[in-house]
C-alpha cells in the first residue's frame, strides 16, 4: 500500500485500489453526503481562442477543466498530492522500476457505451508518442520503451530507465484516456463524469452529467457551464449578481470586500504555484550569470507579496520547489532585495547600467502588471531600467511566454519534484517546450535522471537539494512569490479537502463539488 508520508521501496512500487477507493470522496466534505442536481456555472480566467479538446494540446486551465470533465486518467492526483486509483484500480513496479503494470478497473464505459480496454490506454499514450505529434508531453514520454496490452484488463509499460514516480506521471492532464483509434477530439469522447454539449473556444463550454459514470459521489451537477472572463472585477461582479456560482483567481485586493457578503465564500489554499519573471539564459543580456544575479537582487519580493498578493503567499527564492514539495530544501538562504549587490553584479558583468523589456499580461495571474511596475521601481535603484510592455491577454501562452527573453510566468503545482524539475529545468523540458529559462546544465540533467530512479530517500533528498541550489545560484528563474490559490464560491456549494496543485480544486471542481 502506498505510504504518502515517507514511502519505502515497496510502497513506491505498489499502488492498490483499496485505499484509493476510500479516497474517491473528499475527506472533509463539510459533514454532508454529495447530492446530485443543479446547474453549476463557473468563471475561468485562463483561456484562449485556440483551446481545443485535443489531449496533446492542453495549454490553459480552461482546457484542463474541460478535459477532466470529459475524461479520466489511469491515476488521479488527489488533494495533498495523494495518488488515487482512477481508471487503473492498482499498479505495480518491478524492482528496478523499469516495468510498470497497471490493472484496469472493470465495468467502465465511454460516453457512447463502449467498454474501456487496454487498447484504449495504449492508443492514448501513443497519441502523444507517435511521429509528428506536437504534444508537449511527448519528450516526457520518451522514457517509455513500449506500452502494450497484456490480457483483457492489464497494461504494461517498459521504461528505458527506472522511474520510481512513474504512476504519478500518468496523472498529467494530457494523459487522459480516449477510445482506441479516436482522432476526432471534437467529440470530447471519454469515460468522465460529463458529456459534451457545447464548446466555443475562448467563450464558453457546456457539459451534462454522465448518467453511467462509474465514480460514486462524483460528477454530481446536472450541467456545468464554464464561461471565459478575463477581467477579475467582471468575474467578481458575475458571482455577486448570481450569474456565476464560482470563479478562479480572485484579485487579492477584493478579498475583504467579498468576504463581507454573507453569500460568498473565499477559498484560500496553500498551493505549489509560483510567480516569476523568467530570463532566457541563452539570450543577451541574460547569458551572463552576473546579469541574472543583478536582476534577482533588484526585486523586493516582500513588497510584491504584500502589495500585489495581499499577503496571500510567501516570497520566492529563485528555485521552483516550495515547502509543499517533499524534497524542498529550506536551508538555502533567502535572497533579499539588495540594490547595492545588484550593482556589484552588474559591474562584474561589465555593465554600468542595464535596460531590459519585461513583457507582461494579466493572463499568468491577476496583478501581474502591478508586480511588473513594482519591479520597475525596485530595479531603478540598482541602475536597471525595466520597460514594462503590456501584451494582449489572448494567446499570451503561445505568443509571448517562452518566446520573449524576459516575461511574466505562472507555474501551478506538479504531482512531485521530479515532474516539475523534468518539465521546467531539464533538457527533456527544453524539448517539450516547457523550459522557459533555457537552462542547460549537464549536472542538473544528471541529477534529475539519477533522482528519478533512486529508491533511497536520503540520497534523493541530497540530489534534489543540489538541483535547487544550481537553479537558485545559476538559473534564470527570478521566482519572486509562492502564491496561495484564491477562489470565490457561492455558499450554496459544498466540497471536501481542496487540492493545491491547480485552482478550483485542482481543476476538478466540476467533478468533486455539489450543491448542498
Amino acid at each position: 500500500m502506498t505510504n504518502h508520508g515517507h514511502p519505502d521501496r515497496r510502497s513506491l512500487l505498489l499502488g492498490a485500489g483499496a485505499l484509493g477507493a476510500a479516497q474517491l470522496l473528499p475527506s472533509s466534505a463539510i459533514a454532508q453526503t454529495p447530492k446530485r442536481g443543479g446547474a453549476f456555472r463557473v468563471g475561468i480566467s485562463d483561456f484562449a481562442t485556440s483551446d481545443s479538446l485535443d489531449p496533446t494540446l492542453v495549454e490553459t486551465q480552461f482546457s484542463q477543466h474541460l478535459q477532466w470533465q470529459l475524461r479520466n486518467n489511469l491515476v488521479e492526483a488527489g488533494p495533498g498530492g495523494k495518488l488515487v486509483p482512477e481508471l487503473a484500480e492498482s499498479w505495480e513496479g518491478s524492482k528496478d522500476a523499469k516495468t510498470w503494470t497497471f490493472k484496469l478497473r472493470k465495468g467502465v464505459t465511454f460516453h457512447d457505451g463502449k467498454s474501456l480496454t487496454p487498447a484504449d490506454v495504449v492508443h492514448s499514450f501513443n497519441t502523444h508518442r507517435r511521429d509528428g505529434s506536437k504534444s508537449m508531453t511527448k519528450p516526457i514520454l520518451a522514457q517509455i520503451a513500449t506500452v502494450k496490452a497484456d490480457g483483457p484488463d492489464t497494461v504494461v509499460f517498459e521504461l528505458i530507465d527506472g522511474n520510481v514516480g512513474f504512476p504519478a506521471l500518468t496523472s498529467s492532464v494530457g494523459l487522459v484516456i480516449i477510445p482506441d483509434g479516436d482522432t476526432d477530439y471534437r467529440r470530447g469522447m471519454g469515460t468522465g463524469g460529463y458529456i459534451l454539449e457545447q464548446f466555443e473556444p475562448g467563450v464558453r463550454s457546456r457539459v451534462k452529467r454522465n448518467p453511467n459514470y462509474w465514480k460514486a459521489g462524483r460528477g454530481n451537477f446536472d450541467t456545468v457551464e464554464m464561461i471565459c472572463i478575463k477581467d477579475a472585477t467582471a468575474r467578481a461582479n458575475a458571482l455577486l449578481t448570481g450569474q456565476l456560482d464560482a470563479y478562479n483567481a480572485v484579485d487579492p485586493r477584493t478579498v475583504a470586500l467579498l468576504e463581507r457578503n454573507a453569500a460568498v465564500r473565499i477559498n484560500r489554499v496553500k498551493s505549489k504555484a509560483h510567480f516569476a519573471f523568467p530570463m532566457m539564459v541563452d539570450q543577451a543580456p541574460f547569458a551572463s550569470n552576473d546579469v541574472r544575479l543583478a536582476m534577482k537582487y533588484a526585486i523586493d519580493r516582500e513588497e510584491i507579496v504584500k502589495r500585489v498578493l495581499g499577503g496571500f503567499g510567501s516570497p520566492g527564492n529563485d528555485h521552483p520547489l516550495s515547502a509543499a514539495y517533499e524534497f524542498y530544501d529550506g536551508s538555502i538562504p533567502q535572497r533579499a532585495y539588495d540594490p547595492d549587490k545588484a550593482k556589484f553584479h552588474l559591474a562584474k558583468a561589465g555593465e554600468a547600467s542595464l535596460r531590459v523589456q519585461l513583457h507582461v499580461s494579466e493572463t499568468p495571474f491577476s496583478g501581474a502588471t502591478d508586480a511588473a511596475v513594482l519591479f520597475k521601481a525596485h530595479a531603478a535603484k540598482a541602475g536597471i531600467t525595466v520597460d514594462v510592455v503590456k501584451e494582449p491577454e489572448d494567446g499570451y501562452w503561445s505568443s509571448v511566454w517562452n518566446k520573449r527573453p524576459l516575461c511574466t510566468s505562472r507555474w501551478s503545482g506538479r504531482i512531485n519534484d521530479d515532474v516539475l524539475l523534468t518539465l521546467g529545468y531539464s533538457e527533456t523540458g527544453t524539448k517539450a517546450g516547457w523550459n522557459e529559462t533555457r537552462i542547460n546544465s549537464p549536472r542538473l540533467n544528471t541529477i534529475v535522471a539519477e533522482a528519478r530512479k533512486e529508491f533511497d530517500t536520503g540520497k534523493r533528498r541530497a540530489l534534489y537539494s543540489e538541483a535547487q541550489r544550481i537553479i537558485h545560484d545559476d538559473g534564470g528563474s527570478n521566482i519572486f512569490a509562492f502564491a496561495d490559490f484564491l477562489d470565490a464560491t457561492s455558499r450554496k456549494l459544498a466540497f471536501g479537502e481542496l487540492a493545491g496543485d491547480w485552482m478550483l480544486d485542482g481543476c476538478r471542481a466540476s467533478e468533486r463539488w455539489w450543491f448542498a
